[in-house]
């Protein structure tokens, strides 16, 4: 057998496994389907073995060997391409920042406006992205920055090759109805109110000894949020339908028709950071968009 075989096809093997499908591959790639299929098929005949199992698609364990290969590669041109972008003088070209829905709305138009105003010759992009997404893109290359965040109590493990450094923290507080009996409170605990009272958000508690979730039953008629946007939370409990838990970035104008109180026993904090490839070199408009950011978490 030959192993010698072209690396374009082992990125076509990873959007086939990563998608679930060859057309979803094929319409990302720019290939037909028929071409996306050749690829694979001859990457099969090369290796000697299936690496791809059809329905539903996933890879075999040989695929797995060329995907963490195709990983490896990726990786280390996209680092290489990193520190050949910090040989420039970074006042040109253009810089991609990732950040969660929070903090694309609040610390992150105040840096770029700031990074637009030093470098006004950069090409700026921006995109909201779910956390779970964002290592895979810093190492495929598809975004230079972003901001991410874990919890206090449950700190999320940095992948190798990456550079996190901490931001700011950001406590999760308590949002109620401007009339709701508590609102003139100085805190709020979980057992103030009875459990069907919240309208459960994408906040973690999990292994904290007191779930917000979990005073006392009343009436049953609890609102079930089914989504990922704090803002949609925050316009339900400003329309009275129950209280809710919701990051301090998300409430810096909050409307009047809401109260915002602190959460105790437990207290939950979201701790924000900058990450981006472990590289030797940065280019200047990346480590000022770092600084502006820090600078603008800091003044929120």
């Amino acid at each position: 057998m030959s192993w010698l075989f072209d690396p374009r096809h082992l990125v076509t093997l990873e959007a086939v496994v990563r998608l679930g499908s060859f057309a979803a591959a094929a319409d990302e790639l720019g290939y037909t389907q028929s071409a996306v299929s050749q690829q694979i098929a001859e990457l099969e005949r090369r290796v000697g073995a299936r690496v791809v199992v059809r329905r539903p698609v996933r890879a075999t364990e040989a695929g797995q060997v060329l995907l963490d290969t195709e990983a490896a590669i990726s990786v280390s041109m996209t680092r290489a391409a990193a520190e050949l972008d910090a040989l420039a003088d970074g006042t040109g070209g253009e810089v991609r920042l990732g950040a969660f829905i929070s903090a694309a709305a609040s610390i992150v138009p105040p840096a770029l406006a700031r990074l637009r105003a030093t470098y006004p010759a950069l090409q700026l992009t921006l995109r909201e992205l779910e956390q779970r997404e964002t290592h895979a893109l810093l190492f495929r290359g598809e975004i230079d920055l972003a901001v991410t965040f874990d919890y206090e109590h449950a700190p999320g493990p940095v992948p190798a090759g990456l550079l996190q450094e901490h931001l700011v923290d950001d406590p999760i507080m308590v949002v109620l109805p401007a009339g709701h009996p508590l609102a003139g409170s100085a805190s709020v605990t979980p057992n103030d109110l009875p459990s069907d009272a919240w309208i459960n958000t994408a906040v973690d508690f999990r292994d904290l000894a007191a779930s917000p979730l979990g005073g006392v039953r009343g009436s049953g008629q609890r609102l079930d949020f089914d989504g990922m946007d704090f803002r949609t939370a925050l316009n339900l409990v400003a329309a009275g339908l129950g209280v809710a838990l919701l990051p301090r970035l998300l409430l810096l104008d909050a409307p009047a028709s809401v109260v915002v109180r602190p959460l105790r026993q437990p207290a939950i904090v979201r701790r924000l950071y900058t990450c981006r490839l472990d590289t030797r070199g940065v280019s200047a408009s990346i480590r000022r968009l770092e600084t502006y950011l820090r600078e603008t978490a800091a003044e929120v």
